[in-house]
């Protein structure tokens, strides 16, 4: 079974590691804490795209929701500062990670593709039941010395299909 707090990359696959770390702890920690200063430095802001899916497997559906990082960004806050102020009947940090896989990381030259999937639930306090089920794919460049995010297709189904 794997420890969802587990990086699933070796140290010794040093750009897979750091794409995991980028998109998966850094990521869940900064939302957990409403904090946009932690990952800023993730993206690369000129000629970032945002695609958001609306959970839609019709390509027809998917919008241009985010034509500039700091469209995301906004939206990346607002979410993080809901999710703040609700409550939980579990630990929401681990919940999360739970749900969380980033197993298949595709790297060709600087550039990568990063598939990210959310497949659980969250207990809130009041008894409902936050459901976690999307995926995003995520496109990354080495920049600087390390990678970071210049893109996404995001809030896809989990699956894809119909």
């Amino acid at each position: 079974m794997r420890d969802p707090l587990q990086n699933p990359f070796p140290p010794g696959d040093g750009d897979r590691h750091s794409i995991w770390e980028m998109l998966v702890r850094r990521d869940i920690d900064a939302f957990l804490a409403a904090d946009w200063a932690t990952v800023a430095g993730d993206f690369i802001e000129e000629g970032f795209i945002g695609i958001d899916g609306r959970r839609e497997a019709n390509p027809d559906q998917w919008r241009l929701s985010f034509p500039s990082l700091a469209a995301y960004r906004d939206e990346w806050l607002r979410q993080a500062r809901d999710f703040a102020g609700q409550s939980f009947a579990e630990d929401a940090r681990a919940a999360i990670f739970a749900t969380t896989t980033l197993e298949d990381v595709e790297i060709n030259g600087d550039l990568a593709l990063a598939r990210k999937k959310f497949d659980g639930s969250l207990r809130k306090a009041d008894g409902q039941i936050d459901v976690m089920k999307w995926q995003t794919v995520y496109y990354c460049r080495k920049h600087e010395g390390r990678w970071k995010i210049c893109g996404f297709t995001g809030y896809l189904p989990n699956p894809m299909g119909n």
